[in-house]
This record gives C-alpha cells, sequence and structure tokens, in this order.
C-alpha cells in the first residue's frame, strides 16, 4: 500500500484584502446596477396596487396566511406552483446564458453578496479612507481617534443591516402595518427573528466574510466553471500584448535596442483594486467574479503614461492566440449553447405568458374518500363520498351549481344543505376564497355497473355560465 503524504496546511488562514477606489466605465456600471438594485430591494414593499375591495392593495405580496403570492397585476395560488418551476427554469437558463457570454458576470453586477458588500466598502472608504490609509490604522494599532471612525462604520454596516432584515419581513405583510407594528413592538415575534437573522447575516457576510463567501462558501464559481467554453468572454490579461513586463523606463531602454517589451508596467494597480485579491496576470482564478474593476484601473495606469490602453478587457483566450499569429481577433457571441439557452428562456417565457392570459378564475378539485372507498346502503344501493373544494380566483362571491356528469340516475348531495336538487348543489364561495364541500352520490341497486365507472363534477358560474370540470370513479362495491 502506497503511503501518499500531503506538505503544507489543508486550511489557508484568510488575508485581509484593503480593495482601492477607482474610476471608470465598469465602476460606473456597478454603481448604476447597485443603485437599481437596491432600490428595487428596499422600496418595492411600499408600491401599492389597486386588487379591488377585500383584497390586499400591496404591489408585491407573499400572503402566506391566505396561500397567495402577488405581483402587480398577477395573483398565483398554491395550486398554480408550476409557474415557480418556469421562473426557476428561467432564472437558470439566465444564468447559464450570462456564462455563455461573459463568464461570470452575474457575480460581478447583480449578485446580492457583491451588491451588499460595494455599498459596506464604499462605507468604509468613506470613514476610513482609502487602501494605503486603512492598511496604515491596521499597522499602528488601535487608537481614540481609530476607534471612533471603527465605531462609526460598523454602526453604519449594522443600519444597513437591520433595514435589510427590516424590508425582507415586509414583502410578507402589508408593508405600512408591519413597520408601524415593529416600531411599536407590536409585531408577531416571527417578524423579529427574521429580521434579526438577516441583520447578522447582512452584517457577517457583507462586513467580514467579503471574499471568503464568493471563494469558499458559493457553488457558483465551480459550476460556471465547467458550463463555460472557449468562446466565453472573461476579463483576461491579454499577455501577448503586456509580456515580458517592465518599467517605463526599462521599456524605453529595451525598445531602444531592439529588445521585445510589453506594456504592463507591473505597478500592481490590477491587484490592489480586486475586491477578492485576486491578480489577474496570474490567468483565470476562482476567486475572480468578473468585475472589471482591473479593467479600469490598468486603462486609467495606461492614459496616465501614454500607452494603448486595454492590456485587460473581456477576451477569450482564442483571441490572445490569435493576436499572437497575427490574426484579428474573433468573437462568437451567438453559437449553439447560447441559442439554446436563449431558445429555452423565450420557450418557458411564452408557455408561462399563454397561460396567464388563459388562466380560468374558477378551479375544482376532488378527492375520493379512502376508508371506507363505499357504503352499501339498506336498500341495495352504494353511496361513495367525495370532498369537493371550489376555488373561486375573483374579487367577487360567486354562486355556483354542482353536478355530476357520467353516472345517470345518480343522486347528488352535499353536507349542510337543507334545500337541494337530488342531480346539483347550489354553493355560495367568497371573493378570493375556497370552498369546501363534503358530497355524497347515490346510485340505486337497479343501475349499479359491474366495475367501476367515471365520473365528472361539474361547477357552473349562476351568472357567467363558466365552468370547470374535474373526474374520479364511483366505486359500486362488490357488485
Amino acid at each position: 500500500m502506497t503511503e501518499t503524504n500531503i506538505e503544507g496546511p489543508l486550511y489557508v488562514a484568510r488575508t485581509k484584502i484593503y480593495p482601492q477606489a477607482v474610476h471608470g466605465r465598469f465602476r460606473r456600471i456597478k454603481w448604476g446596477l447597485l443603485a437599481i438594485t437596491l432600490s428595487i430591494y428596499y422600496l418595492l414593499p411600499f408600491v401599492r396596487w389597486d386588487r379591488g375591495p377585500g383584497l390586499p392593495n400591496q404591489a408585491v405580496l407573499i400572503d402566506l396566511p391566505h396561500r397567495r403570492f402577488y405581483w402587480f397585476f398577477i395573483e398565483l395560488w398554491p395550486q398554480e406552483v408550476y409557474y415557480f418551476t418556469g421562473l426557476l427554469i428561467i432564472a437558470a437558463m439566465t444564468l447559464f446564458l450570462m456564462n455563455a457570454v461573459a463568464g461570470r458576470i452575474w457575480c460581478g453586477y447583480l449578485c446580492w453578496q457583491t451588491v451588499w458588500t460595494d455599498l459596506f466598502y464604499a462605507i468604509e472608504r468613506w470613514i476610513e479612507g482609502d487602501r494605503r490609509e486603512r492598511m496604515l490604522k491596521d499597522k499602528h494599532g488601535l487608537t481614540f481617534g481609530y476607534l471612533r471612525q471603527l465605531a462609526v462604520k460598523h454602526a453604519l454596516w449594522l443600519l444597513i443591516a437591520l433595514g435589510t432584515g427590516g424590508v425582507f419581513v415586509l414583502y410578507f405583510a402589508d408593508a405600512p402595518t408591519l413597520v408601524r407594528e415593529v416600531v411599536t413592538l407590536q409585531a408577531p415575534s416571527i417578524a423579529y427573528v427574521w429580521i434579526g437573522i438577516l441583520t447578522l447575516t447582512t452584517y457577517a457576510l457583507a462586513g467580514f466574510m467579503r471574499e471568503q463567501v464568493c471563494i469558499y462558501m458559493c457553488p457558483w464559481p465551480r459550476i460556471q466553471a465547467a458550463l463555460t467554453d472557449e468562446w466565453a468572454l472573461n476579463v483576461t490579461y491579454r499577455r501577448d500584448l503586456g509580456e515580458p513586463r517592465m518599467s517605463v523606463k526599462k521599456a524605453e531602454l529595451a525598445r531602444e535596442q531592439q529588445q521585445p517589451a510589453g506594456g504592463c508596467i507591473d505597478c500592481q494597480q490590477c491587484t490592489h483594486v480586486c475586491p477578492t485579491g485576486v491578480d489577474i496576470r496570474d490567468g483565470s482564478q476562482l476567486g475572480c467574479i468578473q468585475c472589471g474593476l482591473c479593467i479600469d484601473a490598468c486603462d486609467t495606469v495606461m492614459r496616465q503614461v501614454g500607452r494603448p490602453q486595454g492590456l485587460i478587457a473581456y477576451d477569450t483566450d482564442i483571441n490572445g492566440q490569435r493576436r499572437s499569429a497575427g490574426k484579428p481577433a474573433i468573437y462568437r457571441p451567438i453559437r449553439p449553447r447560447t441559442v439554446f439557452y436563449a431558445a429555452v428562456i423565450a420557450l418557458v417565457g411564452a408557455i408561462m405568458v399563454y397561460a396567464l392570459a388563459t388562466r380560468s378564475s374558477l378551479g375544482v378539485s376532488v378527492l375520493h374518500d379512502r376508508n371506507p372507498l363505499f357504503v352499501p346502503l339498506s336498500d341495495g344501493g352504494v353511496r361513495n363520498d367525495f370532498t369537493l373544494r371550489i376555488l373561486n380566483k375573483n374579487a367577487e362571491p360567486r354562486s355556483f351549481r354542482i353536478d355530476l356528469v357520467g353516472l345517470p340516475g345518480a343522486t347528488l348531495q352535499a353536507a349542510g344543505f337543507a334545500h337541494q336538487a337530488s342531480d346539483a348543489v347550489i354553493a355560495e364561495v367568497g371573493l378570493d376564497q375556497t370552498r369546501e364541500l363534503r358530497v355524497s352520490v347515490t346510485l340505486p341497486p337497479a343501475l349499479l355497473p359491474r366495475s367501476a365507472v367515471n365520473v365528472t363534477f361539474r361547477a357552473t358560474d349562476a351568472v357567467t355560465g363558466q365552468t370547470a370540470t374535474v373526474n374520479d370513479h364511483f366505486i359500486p362495491g362488490g357488485s
């Protein structure tokens, strides 16, 4: 048996990262997306949408007590869980499509970990200063002034984290009402529990764990590495343009002597601005979230030294090889896998839109009693019992006629209804509600079939004539 010796630690302690502020095109894009996404998250619960009397007027609401999900003009019931399945498919395919086009752009621009960490970094720089100032303060240790800055920074971090947790629970109840109840300590205890959980996780993940979440905790880097291909654009150090590295003066001397000199001056700015501490010049790495900040940093330095920009860019390894061979760069954003992902998104989206456009405001379901399956009667007849559920998705009460199709001579009765015809039941169902009926189907002995037969329960709106049906079986017993 061969013994394998593993040298070195299995765990590397975290090295604190001090990302430097940077200005440029990709930084502006990130600021814009941060403002848009956080505005949507914090303000959306307070947007109103009139659905009529008796219904909630919050535009986006997850109403767990009444088992409803409201999204502006859309109302989803638990029976319509397939819509959420469709949304999950679209979300997954969108991630795959983004990865196929430009790598981990989700991670770099839209992931909530990135967005909140960016916000926390901005507050840290505002209070403590940029990279060099923060490094010097940590090196010199705690002073009264530094302690005061730390206290202010963490107070603001906690305030943002508290707002994050507080807003999260507003999606599950009427926002203005719940805000008032939380402030006056009258909210349900579960609200305070979830506010506490979201506050602590936001504070810890965005304030302390930061890049550790992206490198160690998140599974997406491993998944996308298996999904990507050679045509996907990734933040790339163009070695064919940057190597060999040397200072500006050495590069000028090398060129005078007809020796090769790359564009990279080894200023380390691309590493200093990286929020995960990656040196992009070492090639593709798990820690790179494709945020493009190193592109902004490199382009800024190149402008200052009067050199061509683009040493770091969204590119492919294929183009690096082509440039080395004197060939023009080529890009293929449209290829079989991107077409496939886009087609799946379009197909599932079209199916969901069609289903929403043609969905019925009336639903009916039935459950046959299992114990017993049938009840023999004294006159030789047989009775089957069912639980019938009528769904009224309208914003007004409705009256429904429930009758039986497919079993001639059968008698339909419902428990608790004093006045009813032998072949139908009239049921009133409130607005946006369901009503459960215990119904019995009785068949005299002369009409009993030899085996189980299909029967159809039909619900008909007494005003509009809209109908919904559901099928089950009538079991005649041992005859």
